[in-house]
């Protein structure tokens, strides 16, 4: 099993390191098969995320090799992304096509929807950004009360820590429910915000 997490450019950190930190550690404390985790960017130089976090990239789409998994996350950075001649869109109908389970968090589902990907789907995305989820394909069906929608072969979440339950949610699909309760014990992910 191989989960790839995409990095770019004004990524909104907890989106891409609440999966991360998930998954790694079902991978390595849990998982009774092997799962490798790795980021993908454009290039492998260091991505400066939203709030300035610096992180140096696993691989680039040209070098990645085969995954079954790939996460899109969110932030600012996606607005760069939802260009229509954008040749990103035509790599992930292609990464769909050939079976990847897709999944976002937050804005990452713009950059699904620029790309086709949620047409006549139901989905959900940041609480603030489904006017711009709906300008890009108004066939979406919106769930905006939904931390995260799984469709199948295209799983979305909502805003930056509902990342967090959607990575547990595909520890539950990938292994089973008492994998990632472990999980949840062992990262200690219990919310109970204090306001």
């Amino acid at each position: 099993m191989r989960i790839a997490i995409a990095v770019f450019e004004d990524v909104e950190e907890l989106d891409f390191v609440g999966p991360w930190e998930v998954l790694t550690y079902w991978a390595t404390a849990v998982a009774r098969t092997a799962v490798e985790v790795v980021t993908v960017a454009r290039m492998l130089e260091p991505v400066r995320a939203a709030k300035g976090l610096r992180v140096l990239p696993d691989c680039t789409p040209d070098d990645v090799g085969r995954f079954d998994v790939l996460v899109m996350p969110g932030g600012q950075g996606t607005r760069r992304l939802l260009s229509p001649d954008n040749p990103l869109h035509a790599g992930l109908r292609e990464i769909a096509e050939a079976g990847v389970l897709m999944t976002s968090v937050c804005t990452g589902a713009l950059v699904y929807a620029a790309a086709g990907l949620l047409h006549d789907r139901p989905a959900t995305t940041h609480w603030a950004a489904f006017d711009e989820l709906l300008a890009l394909d108004p066939t979406i069906q919106p769930r905006p009360d939904d931390r995260f929608v799984d469709d199948g072969d295209v799983i979305t979440a909502a805003g930056v820590s509902a990342g967090i339950d959607m990575a547990l949610h595909l520890v539950v699909r990938l292994d089973s429910e008492q994998a990632a309760r472990d999980v949840k014990r062992g990262i200690q992910y219990d919310p109970r915000p204090p306001v």
